[in-house]
């Protein structure tokens, strides 16, 4: 699972950029894709599919959803539902890569999917990094429409540079001297840590930051989001063959899978949307939507007939989607942007191998019991359990906030 490659990539983000993890993302997925033409057994598939494929798509995600967050705080709900929306059309894959296989054999299929898959290089490149530079004073209007792409960490790094170079800016700007000035420059030095290479601090920053694990607001989080990755992929493994041992048709039962793709992509642009307005914290939707989404899967065996099952399907598509929108957003309410590479690979990596025991722990479920009834059961369970770590959010929050106050006692002492 690339996901399993999380914390390594963390680092690659941190030493190459954004924009470089990317593109070299871009350059393993589509080197799996070709190595894997050559494939003579299992095992060169595991290393050519499953390490090179798995650590480059790992690439891509980290350093798209960084980037995600420090360029769209304002929307990055929906930003985010927008860039997760295309998962829920993977179900037309399997058709798609059946179609090729049948014209040009597996291994023209996969140089296809190599071919497609250097795509990424380009759209890598358009990965602008977060400049610390001053915007060109050229006219007000371009400015404010920098500024507003940008968001906060644009504004607070130009008026940084504006009191540092005081003669090389306009004295028309409205900047004001004192310990307004000081705050503003001090804001401008903690948004630009978030982002830029810490440079001349005469200390150098590990190569791994292990400081999340130190962290209550990570361990909230993670508990949340592995329980919900544990619960994710067992009814879209399992809804179609619980169909059929219901005596429904395999076509009809594809359509489950199809309609639950659809529903959860609309689904996550409206939750994205409605995050956005700022109602209430992000998560406590994500609360609602993965409670929602586990009494759904309890009440799944229920359904023994086809107009049931589509039932099903939809609903669980409506909550599962509205959960999958919010995973970045409430992780960057809870811990910001500046240490988001860190929190995110440790975060996936656990996530990650819940993704990948979720499915065969319920398959053994199936086995000992010979009923699909235990696998949705099992799927709901988890789906519960994930959001009870969010209760514990606020002590934690204060927790933190009390060891800081204790931490600068002595500063100040």
């Amino acid at each position: 699972s690339g996901e399993d490659a999380s914390p390594v990539v963390a680092v690659v983000c941190g030493k190459l950029g954004e924009r470089l993890t990317s593109v070299a993302g871009a350059g393993l997925v589509a080197g799996g894709c070709l190595i894997s033409t050559r494939a003579t057994s299992v095992p060169f598939l595991c290393v050519s599919m499953g390490l090179l494929a798995g650590m480059g798509f790992s690439c891509l995600y980290q350093a798209a959803a960084v980037m995600m967050a420090k360029r769209c705080r304002r929307r990055l709900a929906l930003s985010s539902a927008i860039a997760r929306s295309g998962m829920g059309l993977t179900f037309l894959l399997a058709p798609f890569t059946q179609l090729l296989i049948d014209f040009y054999g597996w291994q023209g299929t996969l140089l296809i999917f190599g071919g497609i898959m250097l795509n990424l290089v380009p759209s890598s490149m358009l990965l602008r990094p977060v400049s610390s530079q001053p915007l060109p004073a050229k006219s007000e209007n371009s400015r404010k429409d920098s500024e507003t792409c940008m968001g906060h960490l644009d504004e607070a790094t130009t008026r940084e540079t504006q009191l540092q170079n005081p003669t090389d800016v306009p004295t028309t700007g409205g900047l004001k001297d004192g310990p307004s000035g000081n705050r503003s420059l001090e804001g401008a030095a903690d948004a630009q840590r978030g982002c830029e290479p810490r440079a001349g601090t005469g200390t150098v920053p590990p190569c791994l930051d292990f400081s999340p694990l130190k962290d209550p607001v990570f361990f909230i989080f993670t508990w949340s989001f592995l329980f919900s990755q544990l619960a994710y992929f067992v009814p879209t493994f399992h809804l179609v063959a619980r169909a059929r041992t219901l005596g429904i048709s395999s076509m009809d039962a594809s359509y489950l899978v199809s309609v639950a793709g659809i529903t959860e992509m609309v689904s996550q642009l409206l939750s994205g949307w409605i995050a956005d307005r700022n109602w209430t914290k992000r998560y406590h939707y994500h609360m609602t939507y993965l409670a929602l989404c586990g009494i759904t899967n309890l009440l799944c065996p229920l359904a023994t007939t086809f107009p049931w099952l589509m039932a099903y399907a939809v609903t669980f598509g409506i909550f599962c989607g509205g959960f999958l929108a919010l995973v970045l957003p409430v992780l960057v309410d809870l811990v910001g942007v500046e240490k988001l590479h860190s929190y995110l690979g440790f975060s996936a990596f656990f996530a990650g191998i819940a993704a990948i025991g979720g499915p065969p722990l319920t398959g053994w479920l199936y086995d000992y019991t010979q009923t699909y009834v235990c696998s949705f059961l099992f799927a709901g369970a988890c789906a519960l359990i994930s959001p009870i770590s969010f209760f514990f959010e606020p002590l934690a929050q204060k927790w933190k906030l009390k060891k800081d106050r204790l931490g600068r006692a002595p500063a100040l002492g």
